[in-house]
């Protein structure tokens, strides 16, 4: 059986573990810009620097400006990331082990203590306001792990999804159960005896009962069969194309690309490019450096 380290499949790319080496300063190893004059960049590139972020970022749903974040005192996994999200948009997020891309979620949504930075919803400043206030102001979010309440049914989790406002349950339960039929079809059956792949449409219609405008994914797809993460992209497009904007970090690079209006690559807690997906499926640094050496083939 091949290593999975040294094996060229781009499924496994982001498998890899971090090297050693990531724990060095991001600013000066940086991918694709560390000490690049500012005329060999791609578009990609550029379009990740401050710069054109503050430029780009104006007037954005969701907007991210220069966060610095971490899990423990001294320890910063985000080390001045940009980010921003457009009304409608879908927004993928992906990059290798250890960048920083659940953490930027996590700290979008309050989870992540912010040492610097500011994050904002409409224009208002929401850097780490709790997670009330965030699901009030419409913001949904999914986890990538224990994502349900087990011992409950599936109309059970539902209801504690819309637990700030019980009398739009009728109305939600319809909405989220024609978007995912399983749930109404099943809504009797405990969540823990479902699936990976029917727990994580669970996840997502619980997180759509507070009717959100903008809907958080944690890697979505991990664990799940290739039928269950086909169907999970369908679902994200389709709720999407119902008027939430999403944000998406995902460890199936080729497939998120496929399916967002822009994507980020973050490298050592800052951005290394952004483009459209389209673009960045092609690009050919993002190819050699994220979505493995098979990419090109394609």
């Amino acid at each position: 059986m091949t290593d999975p380290r040294h094996s060229t499949d781009p499924a496994l790319e982001f498998d890899r573990p971090v090297d050693a080496g990531d724990d060095t300063d991001a600013g000066t190893t940086r991918a694709g810009t560390a000490g690049a004059p500012a005329g060999t960049l791609s578009p990609a590139e550029k379009a990740a620097t401050r710069e054109e972020h503050l430029r780009l970022a104006e007037g954005a749903l969701v907007r991210a400006d220069d966060l610095v974040a971490g899990y423990v005192p001294g320890v910063n996994i985000l080390r001045g990331c940009d980010f921003y999200l457009q009304e409608g948009e879908l927004v993928g997020i992906i990059g290798p082990n250890g960048a920083g891309k659940s953490t930027l979620l996590k700290t979008i949504f309050g989870l992540i203590p912010v040492r610097s930075g500011a994050v904002s919803l409409r224009g208002e400043d929401i850097t780490s306001a709790p997670a009330h206030r965030l699901v009030s102001l419409g913001v949904g979010y999914v986890p990538q792990n224990n994502n349900v309440f087990p011992s409950l049914t599936i109309e059970e989790n539902m209801q504690m999804g819309a637990y700030l406002r019980p009398k739009v349950f009728k109305e939600r339960f319809s909405y989220v159960s024609d978007l995912f039929p399983m749930l109404g079809e099943r809504r009797s059956t405990k969540a823990g005896s479902l699936s990976g792949g029917e727990r994580q449409m669970v996840a997502m219609g619980r997180a759509l009962m507070m009717e959100p405008s903008v809907l958080l994914l944690d890697e979505p797809s991990a664990g799940l069969s290739p039928a269950y993460q086909d169907e999970v992209f369908i679902r994200c497009r389709r709720i999407n194309a119902t008027g939430v904007s999403i944000i998406m970090v995902e460890q199936n690079a080729r497939r998120c690309l496929q399916i967002c209006d822009r994507g980020y690559v973050l490298d050592q807690g800052r951005n290394a490019y952004t483009d459209t997906g389209e673009s960045l499926m092609h690009d050919p640094k993002v190819i050699e450096l994220y979505l493995g050496t098979l990419a090109k083939a394609r």
